[in-house]
């Protein structure tokens, strides 16, 4: 098989970034890139942080890494890690959701290395035979940015009609085992949703379908392929990829569905065998090892995990519909303020997580929320990167009879402030809400 080119033509490439993977090691970062990053407004997280639990999360939670000359952590959680009134902590384990892309996206782009998958060449020539049919032409690279016409399987667990999603958790998505090529017949069955490459449409099924390639090309099983490539090289202590199991091993947050009436109280969603998303939501972490991945990561060949070229392939983010995002080989670029950040997004039935790092690697930020299903809690977690990345605003002068500004939002609107300060900026949600 033919080593795949991991530049895609006319694609935005990103700036090189300049980590390295761990410990120590990030001193080295002191020496390249720009100057240091703006001063985090904490107060600004802990504004988001604050609305994240209004909206009806038990807890959230942001930690703030900055690597390089000024090594330092800081953390701020609010509410509860669980309803018994536990404080949240921001130390323990909890299921990542579609963060999990980017680790199954870091061992196709290693396989591809290795020369054993082209990702321009069909992916159904890299699968077990029959899980995609013949006509199905669509190349490894257009599944992982999403632009496969590839239906989303998780639409018929989760939306049939007249059926609330704490009824549909508990009966597809709690205690059912799926086997992956189960999900894709799923997906299979409604056919190609549009040309590939002629558009973007967020499809979970499109990591699923990765992940049996990675089996398939290494003959052994996802959790061990990830255990022996990433988790185990990379020193991620509280990481791991347990399905069907449906625990959370040691200290760790409880995760919690809100009801669609939101008169009844919220379900404890923690326990689940996560087979329903597999390869692309299942893995389980905390907020220092997604630091430590996603700077390994970014660092290119000098993280150990993939070749600079590998790097600027899943870099070469795309634009989606969605303002400010774009999206790469599995991995999201969000454009703030202050510059670009990469990471993922995820939401599993309980557990929210955003989990970016600057370009130049300087800084990286987890921020994190114990509820799903509610668009309110997504948006005030959406709404910490900003500040967390890029510090605080300069105050606006207040508005005046003669002199009306379009910068400042109603008092009574979210996000607004005293008068002569800088509103708050609002990220939209991204597409993944729900996983």
């Amino acid at each position: 098989m033919a080593k795949t080119s991991l530049l895609r033509p006319l694609a935005v490439a990103a700036a090189a970034a300049v980590l390295v993977a761990t410990g120590a090691a990030h001193a080295v970062a002191a020496d390249r890139g720009p100057a240091d990053a703006p001063a985090s407004d904490i107060p600004g997280v802990l504004a988001a942080l604050q609305a994240t639990t209004g909206a009806g999360a038990p807890g959230a939670f942001a930690v703030i890494r900055d690597h390089g000359g000024k090594e330092s952590t800081r953390s701020v959680s609010v509410g509860q890690a669980n309803l018994d009134g536990t404080p949240m902590n921001s130390s323990w384990r909890f299921r990542v959701g579609s963060n999990s892309k980017m680790f199954t996206a870091v061992l196709v782009m290693q396989l591809a290395e290795e020369g054993r998958i082209d990702l321009d060449k069909p992916l159904r020539d890299y699968l077990p035979e029959g899980t995609l049919p013949e006509g199905w032409t669509m190349t490894g690279r257009q599944v992982m940015e999403h632009r496969a016409g590839i239906y989303d399987h998780t639409n018929d667990l989760l939306e049939q009609a007249g059926e609330e999603t704490t009824s549909a958790f508990e009966a597809r998505i709690r205690t059912k085992e799926y086997d992956p090529r189960e999900l894709v017949a799923m997906s299979v069955k409604h056919g190609v949703q549009y040309t590939p490459d002629s558009r973007y449409s967020y499809s979970n099924t499109d990591f699923v379908l990765m992940g049996l390639a990675v089996e398939h090309l290494t003959g052994q099983p996802y959790a061990e392929v990830l255990n022996e490539r990433i988790i185990q090289p990379l020193g991620l202590r509280k990481t791991s990829f347990v399905v069907p199991d449906q625990r959370i091993r040691g200290a760790h947050v409880t995760g919690y569905l809100t009801n669609d009436d939101r008169s009844k109280p919220l379900l404890d969603s923690t326990e689940q065998t996560g087979s329903w998303v597999w390869s692309a939501g299942a893995v389980i972490s905390d907020a220092e090892d997604l630091d430590r991945f996603l700077t390994a990561l970014l660092a290119g060949g000098r993280g150990g995990l993939v070749s600079d070229d590998s790097l600027h392939g899943m870099t070469a983010a795309l634009p989606t519909p969605t303002a400010k995002i774009s999206y790469g080989l599995g991995l999201r670029r969000i454009s703030l303020s202050c510059g670009d950040v990469y990471g993922h997004g995820g939401i599993v039935q309980g557990f929210q997580t955003q989990s970016f790092v600057t370009q130049d690697g300087r800084r990286s930020v987890v921020v994190f929320a114990n509820a799903s299903n509610n668009g309110a809690v997504t948006q005030g977690l959406m709404n910490t990167l900003e500040p967390a990345f890029c510090g605080k605003k300069p105050a606006v002068a207040p508005r005046t009879a003669f002199a009306p500004s379009a910068d400042l939002p109603d008092a009574d609107l979210p996000g607004a402030g005293a008068p002569g300060t800088a509103p708050v900026a609002q990220l939209p949600v991204v597409e993944d809400t729900r996983i």
